[in-house]
């Protein structure tokens, strides 16, 4: 299936809830789960599930929820997860991904890494533009969200529903809270060029939020998620 016709699988509105839905938690989703999310019968949410899977915009797999193992554990269940894949559409064709990688590629080989930082901190303040500084966590959960981070709060004391990335954050565990992103919008080229790309990633947002205001980002590298973290300036002051 071609990306522009799986893209175009979403303009169904329960679909689209289907996916959002299961795109926004970072784990394993049920269908009765997902179902319930959507407002819709459990058979109707399999069928749309099923056709995100074959058009390759979630990943499917099965495992017991009970957590039990062995004669009556119970038949395992569907669960589904966002696809690792990238898609996209451009008409007419276009081809930055390759630009991008190149442009990287001379970069790092030409030891322009400050160079990159530094330009990456000027984008930031210039998207930033006049606007009062970053008031606290869940406002910088909007702002990444506007930007295709997808954040979430993590940490703090008791644990809060998972809400969607857009908005609200779901925060799980203790500790001090951080917004974490489970997007990375520089992902493709991240993955060949790391330290160039997570440092310019990481200048970007320092440029966003500022290094001194109530927010702060910061490297956290994590498997399958942005390299940055934001924090509250509070969490380190004694």
């Amino acid at each position: 299936m071609k990306d522009i016709d799986a893209i175009a699988m979403l303009q169904d509105p329960v679909r689209r809830r289907l996916y959002e839905y299961v795109a926004a938690q970072g784990r394993e989703v049920s269908r009765n789960e997902a179902a319930e999310a959507a407002g819709v019968a459990r058979t109707l949410a399999a069928h749309h599930l099923d056709r995100l899977t074959e058009a390759g915009l979630l990943e499917s797999g099965s495992r017991r929820l009970t957590g039990r193992s062995g004669p009556g554990a119970g038949r395992p269940a569907k669960v589904y997860t966002r696809a690792r894949a990238e898609l996209s559409v451009s008409l007419p064709a276009r081809d930055y991904l390759t630009a991008a990688e190149l442009l990287a590629e001379a970069a790092e080989q030409a030891g322009l890494d400050a160079v990159l930082r530094t330009a990456a901190g000027r984008r930031g303040e210039a998207l930033r533009g006049s606007a009062a500084p970053c008031a606290g966590l869940e406002e910088a959960v909007e702002m990444l969200a506007d930007r295709g981070y997808e954040p979430y709060v993590e940490g703090g004391e008791g644990t809060e529903g998972a809400q969607d990335a857009a908005g609200a954050a779901a925060a799980t565990g203790a500790g001090p809270r951080v917004v974490r992103m489970r997007n990375c919008p520089f992902h493709a080229v991240a993955e060949h060029f790391p330290p160039l790309v997570c440092g310019m990633n990481l200048a970007l947002l320092e440029g966003l939020f500022g290094t001194d205001g109530p927010v702060r980002p910061r490297m956290d590298a994590r498997p399958g998620e942005c390299c940055v973290v934001i924090e509250s300036s509070k969490n380190n002051d004694d």
